[in-house]
C-alpha cells in the first residue's frame, strides 16, 4: 500500500495498479477489501487521510479487480452513527456492481461478504465513432417513456439473447418502432444499480422499475446481455439512439436509496457515514426523516452528498453521453430543514455548472413531505411533470364541466405555473399516463385499480386514477363500449398531443398496451409489464393513429410555440388565438366562469398560423396554416358553428382512420359526435 491521492473518489486505474479514495468524516478507520476469483479476501487498512477522505494506492491491481470497505466507527444509532465493521460496503463511486446483497447475508448478524454484492474496478475504452448529441429543442421535443427491459423482452425481432437489454433496446427493430412513430427522445426508467426490497425479496418478487437506487455510477447489471458488460453495453445503446436522432433522458433516484428506514440492510452509504449522507431526526437521530414513502431521505444539506450526486450526473452526462435527466421526487433535493427552498444550495449548483446546465433538466415536481407539491415553482432551466395537465385532461374527458376553465391553461402551455417565473410553454411536460399509473387502455377500461398480483391485497398504488371504464369494469366484447374506449384513447392522445408545451408519451400507450387494472406495477417483471407486440387490428389502427398525430405536430409550428400565446393581435392583425363557443361567438370571461350547464364541456380553440412570435434559421417570420381544434366531452352530438374561411378536417377521432376529404364553409356547422375531437385546417392567407 502506498499514499495514494483523496482525488478523485472512486477506484481509479492509474500505471502500475489502482488509487483508492472513500469520504467518511465519522469513521475511526477503513478497509480496502480484495477479493479474488474464489472470494477470499484480502483486508488491506488504508491509513492515509485528507478532508475526511480515506485513501491509497495498491500496486499491481488492475481492471477487474473485486473490492468493498468495511468502515470502522460507532455503532451509536441516538448519534446518527450505525458503523460496523461485520458489513462489506459498496463503493458509491463504483462503475460497476457484480451480484445483487442477499437477504440473508446483509440482514443476519455476522459478516456479510459472501452474500454481498462486490464493487468491480473499471477501466475499458470506448468508441463512440463521432457520436454527436441530437440537442432537439424543446419545443421539437416528443418523449416516450419506457422501460430498457419491457420494450424488448417480448419483441419478435429482438434476438432472444438480446431481449430485455440494453443491446435490445439498440436493436433495429425497437429502433424502428421508436423512429417510425417520431418520438425524438426516450426517457428510460432507473438504470443505476438497483436492488430488490427486503420486502419484495421475501415474498419472491423483484423491483422491477428500478427505484430502489444500490450505486449511482453503475449502470443496473440485470440489463446487461453478458455479465459485466453494462457499461460498454449502456453506451452502445446511447450510440445507436444518437444514430437514430434520438435522445436518451435518464430517470434518476437522487432521493433515498435501496437501505430504508432504521430495519433496513447495511449495504454502502449507512455503513460509511449515516450521519453525512442521510437526513435524521432532531429529536430521535436513531431514525430518519421520509419524505420519500421509502424510507429515507439523502441528506442534500452536506456538502458530500451533494457531490456525490453532482459527480454522478456529470458522470452520465459526459461518459455516457446522456442528453437529459428527469429527477424523482425533485422537490426533495432541495428541502431545506422542512420546506423546499427555490434558492438551494443544489438549485444554484446546477444552475452554474457549464456541463449539468446544458442538458435537459426534467423534474417530477413533488415529494411526500409538508409544501411537496411544488408544480409550477421550479427555476429557470427546469421543465417539470405537470401533473395539474394530466388531472385536468382526465377530468375533462369524463365530463367533468368544472374543468372547462383549467383546460383553457393547460392546452396553450400552463402559462399560469409558467410564465410569471420567465420560463416558455416548454417547461411543461404534459402527459396523461405514465409508468406509476394506469396505462391509457386501462385508464378507459378500469373504474378502480386491481393490484392483487402485487400481494399487498391492493392497498397499494392510488385510488385517485380520475379513470372511467366506459360503462363495463375491464375486458369486454361489447362493441359499443369498446369503440367508446377506442375513442376516448384518440381524444386523450389527441389533446396530449395538441397541446402547448413538451407531449410524453407512455410507452405502449401508442398500441393500446394493458396492465389489467394494475396501476403500480412496481414489482411486475412478466408479462403484465412488458409491451406485447402481437398486435390486434384495433391496436394497429391506434398505433398508426398516433403517428399520424405526431406527424401532423411536428409539420406545423403552432403547435409547439417557443412562446406563450398573448392574446392580442400579433404583427399580422390577427388574434394568435381565439376561444369560441359551439354557437361560433368568441368566448368571454362569463362563458369560462359560468357555473356548469348541458351535457358536457365543449370548447373550440382557433390557432393562427400568422401569430407564431418567431423566426426560422434565415430570420424570417414563421407562418403556418391556421388550426381549429374542437373538444366535445359531452354524452351528446353537438353542432359547432365554425369560423369564417374554407376548412378541411384532419382529425376526427370517430375513427382512426383519415378523415375524408371535404371542404367546409365558415359560418355553417359542423357536427360533433359526443366524446369527441375534431381539428380542422385553414390555409394561409395569400
Amino acid at each position: 500500500m502506498r499514499p495514494g491521492r483523496h482525488h478523485p473518489l472512486g477506484a481509479t486505474p492509474l500505471a502500475g495498479g489502482v488509487n483508492f479514495a472513500l469520504f467518511s468524516e465519522n469513521a475511526t478507520g477503513v478497509t480496502l477489501c480484495l477479493f479474488d476469483s474464489h472470494d477470499r479476501e484480502t483486508q488491506i487498512p488504508l491509513v492515509e487521510r485528507t478532508a475526511h477522505v480515506w485513501h491509497g494506492f495498491v500496486p499491481g491491481l488492475k481492471a477487474g479487480q473485486r473490492y468493498g470497505y468495511r468502515v470502522h466507527g460507532p455503532f451509536d444509532p441516538l448519534a446518527g452513527h450505525r458503523f460496523d465493521h461485520t458489513k462489506l460496503l459498496l463503493d458509491p463511486y463504483a462503475r460497476v456492481i457484480e451480484g445483487k446483497p442477499l437477504v440473508a447475508a446483509i440482514m443476519g448478524k455476522g459478516d456479510s461478504a459472501r452474500g454481498m454484492a462486490k464493487s468491480v474496478v473499471y477501466d475499458e475504452p470506448f468508441d463512440w465513432r463521432g457520436d454527436k448529441k441530437p440537442l432537439t429543442p424543446w419545443h421539437k421535443t416528443i418523449i416516450y417513456e419506457t422501460h430498457v427491459k419491457g420494450i424488448s423482452a417480448r419483441h419478435p425481432g429482438v434476438p432472444r439473447e438480446l431481449r430485455g437489454t440494453y443491446l435490445g433496446l439498440a436493436s433495429p427493430a425497437v429502433l424502428d418502432h421508436l423512429s417510425e412513430l417520431g418520438v425524438t427522445a426516450v426517457e428510460l426508467m432507473p438504470v443505476h444499480a438497483s436492488m430488490d426490497e427486503i420486502g419484495l425479496q421475501a415474498r419472491g418478487q423483484k423491483n422491477y422499475w428500478g427505484y430502489s437506487t444500490l450505486g449511482f455510477f453503475a449502470p443496473d447489471a440485470r440489463f446487461a446481455a453478458r455479465a459485466g458488460d453494462e457499461v460498454w453495453e449502456f453506451k452502445e445503446l446511447v450510440r445507436a439512439m444518437h444514430a437514430r436522432g434520438l435522445e436518451v433522458i435518464l430517470d434518476v433516484v437522487y432521493n433515498h436509496t435501496c437501505e430504508g428506514d432504521e430495519k433496513g440492510p447495511t449495504v454502502c452509504l449507512r455503513g460509511i457515514d449515516n450521519a453525512s449522507y442521510y437526513r435524521l431526526k432532531h429529536d430521535h437521530k436513531d431514525w430518519y426523516e421520509d419524505f420519500t414513502g421509502c424510507g429515507n431521505t439523502l441528506n442534500m444539506t452536506h456538502p458530500q452528498t451533494i457531490k456525490l450526486v453532482m459527480d454522478s450526473l456529470r458522470y452520465w452526462i459526459t461518459e455516457m453521453h446522456v442528453d437529459g435527466i428527469r429527477f424523482d421526487l425533485a422537490p426533495t433535493l432541495a428541502r431545506e430543514e422542512h420546506y423546499v427552498d427555490r434558492l438551494s444550495a443544489f438549485f444554484d449548483i446546477v444552475h452554474q455548472d457549464p456541463v449539468l446546465s446544458s442538458v435537459k433538466l426534467i423534474a417530477e415536481p413533488w415529494d411526500l413531505g409538508a409544501g411537496g407539491y411544488q408544480v409550477g415553482n421550479f427555476p429557470i432551466l427546469w421543465t417539470e411533470w405537470n401533473g395539474r395537465f394530466r388531472d385536468t385532461v382526465r377530468g375533462f374527458w369524463k365530463g367533468d364541466k368544472a374543468r372547462l376553465a383549467d383546460m383553457g391553461y393547460r392546452l396553450t402551455g400552463s402559462s399560469d405555473l409558467f410564465q410569471e417565473d420567465g420560463r416558455h410553454p416548454g417547461a411543461s411536460i404534459n402527459f396523461v399516463t405514465a409508468h406509476d399509473g394506469f396505462t391509457l387502455r386501462d385508464l378507459v377500461s378500469y373504474d378502480t385499480k386491481h393490484n392483487e398480483a402485487n400481494g399487498e391485497s391492493n392497498r397499494d398504488g392510488t385510488d385517485d386514477n380520475q379513470s372511467w371504464n366506459c360503462g363495463v369494469e375491464g375486458e369486454t366484447f361489447d362493441p359499443k363500449v369498446l369503440d367508446l374506449r377506442a375513442r376516448q384513447q384518440r381524444n386523450l392522445l389527441a389533446t396530449l398531443l395538441f397541446s402547448q408545451g413538451v407531449p410524453m408519451l407512455l410507452g405502449g400507450d401508442e398500441m393500446g398496451r394493458t396492465q389489467r387494472g394494475n396501476n403500480n406495477a412496481y414489482c411486475q417483471d412478466n408479462e403484465l409489464s412488458w409491451h406485447d407486440w402481437e398486435l390486434a387490428p384495433g391496436q394497429r389502427e391506434m398505433l398508426a393513429f398516433t403517428r399520424g398525430l405526431i406527424t401532423l405536430r411536428q409539420a406545423h409550428p403552432v403547435f409547439r410555440r417557443m412562446q406563450f400565446f398573448r392574446g392580442v393581435h400579433a404583427r399580422s392583425g390577427h388574434k394568435d388565438i381565439t376561444w369560441l363557443r359551439p354557437d361560433g361567438r368568441e368566448m368571454n370571461e362569463a362563458d369560462w366562469n359560468a357555473s356548469p350547464t348541458g351535457p358536457g364541456p365543449t370548447v373550440g380553440m382557433m390557432l393562427a398560423g400568422d401569430g407564431i412570435p418567431s423566426v426560422d434559421d434565415d430570420g424570417e417570420p414563421v407562418v403556418d396554416e391556421t388550426f381549429l381544434v374542437l373538444l366535445n366531452a359531452g354524452k351528446l352530438a353537438v353542432s359547432f358553428v365554425l369560423p369564417t374561411g374554407v376548412w378541411s378536417i384532419v382529425v376526427d377521432t370517430r375513427s382512426a382512420k383519415v378523415p375524408p376529404g371535404g371542404d367546409f364553409e365558415g359560418g355553417r356547422g359542423v357536427v360533433m359526435a359526443p366524446f369527441s375531437t375534431l381539428i380542422l385546417r385553414r390555409p394561409r392567407r395569400s
